[in-house]
């Protein structure tokens, strides 16, 4: 089976050679991701801030000798590292976070110094510095405790962690500076994306790669509650093309809002485990007879997400590609030669 080939198809229609774009978090999961599509299609300088802390140097080891490329090792808690970082650039997309509910419920100080501060200072180097646009990573997980189903911009809940709280706050605070200072700014509320990078190591790692980690183990996937919980999980390159939307849509009535990014899909965690055995098991039968076992529910997870696309659908023109299924044998294809076995990191 090959490995999966990523961005076959442009995202955009703007000349990329004109523009420098800055990507904090650019060494971790949708910040590479980010990368590699700029430099796939030729950016005329791409820069990343990173400080390494939940990103991988490896993530970016294709493009670290090319000339178009930069790296900037440093922590967006420190306002001067953001200037230096977002100097004679033309636009950014700010992916850096601290994320994991998880985390953010043992260390909630460190999540609020991150997200927040950090958020905080990125505005302000932007603002500075006279970058065009600016597209922001925010989260699904700012509709709390709302139980009404599709989710829908306009209608959130009361938070349920920490970090949830950070990334509501990032909202806010972007709607004030785009008032106030006159600012282009869009947010971008991700849902379950997973694909090629996603680290499956760690305390925190995602779901996805680290039930695939723990297959191609042949080691029990542990599922969280009873399995019955939803999610909408969307593929990373979906994730691209609306930050690549985001960037260049010219409707003023688009910007200084905010975008689920999602395919709008609804899928169990046991359908989840159910899936990634029958992909799995095509190359290695033995995966088909592995059980999942089940543990407690988590501290700030909600039972059910599934996202409404209709206003990115209407005014970004976001037309995800990808269903879950779709992408799942596509991230497969790239785990099984990226995976490294026995917990090492990809």
């Amino acid at each position: 089976m090959p490995v999966y080939n990523m961005y076959e198809k442009p995202y955009h229609t703007a000349d990329l050679k004109k523009y420098a774009f800055l990507i904090t978090g650019g060494a971790g999961f949708i910040g590479s991701n980010l990368v590699e599509y700029l430099m796939k299609y030729k950016a005329h300088r791409v820069r990343v801030l990173d400080n390494l802390s939940t990103g991988h140097k490896h993530n970016l080891k294709d493009f670290l000798s090319d000339p178009a490329f930069e790296f900037i090792e440093g922590d967006i808690r420190d306002l001067e590292t953001c200037k230096k970082a977002v100097a004679d650039m033309d636009f950014v997309f700010h992916q850096a976070a601290l994320g994991s509910v998880p985390r953010s419920i043992v260390d909630p100080i460190t999540t609020n110094e991150v997200n927040i501060s950090g958020f905080v200072n990125m505005l302000v180097a932007v603002k500075d510095s006279g970058v065009s646009r600016m597209v922001y990573a925010a989260s699904s997980s700012t509709y709390g405790d709302s139980e009404a189903l599709p989710k829908v911009e306009e209608n959130i809940g009361n938070p349920l962690s920490p970090y949830a709280v950070t990334k509501y706050v990032n909202e806010l605070y972007a709607n004030v500076f785009a008032r106030t200072y006159g600012m282009e700014l869009i947010g971008l509320r991700y849902f379950n994306v997973f694909g090629p990078r996603q680290d499956p190591d760690g305390a925190y790692a995602a779901v996805v790669p680290k039930f695939v980690q723990q297959l191609l183990n042949h080691q029990s996937p542990v599922i969280n509650g009873d399995g019955e919980h939803s999610r909408d999980f969307t593929f990373i390159e979906n994730v691209v093309q609306a930050n690549m939307l985001a960037m260049f849509t010219d409707n003023p009535d688009s910007l200084n809002t905010v975008y689920n990014v999602a395919y709008g899909e609804q899928t169990s965690l046991n359908q989840l485990v159910r899936a990634l055995k029958e992909y799995l098991s095509v190359s290695d039968a033995a995966i088909a007879g592995i059980k999942a076992l089940h543990g407690p529910n988590r501290d700030g997870d909600i039972p059910h997400s599934l996202a409404s696309i209709e206003k990115a659908k209407a005014n970004l023109n976001y037309l995800p590609q990808f269903n879950f299924k779709e992408g799942l044998r596509r991230a497969i294809d790239w785990y099984k030669s990226n995976l490294h076995y026995a917990g090492t990191k990809i």
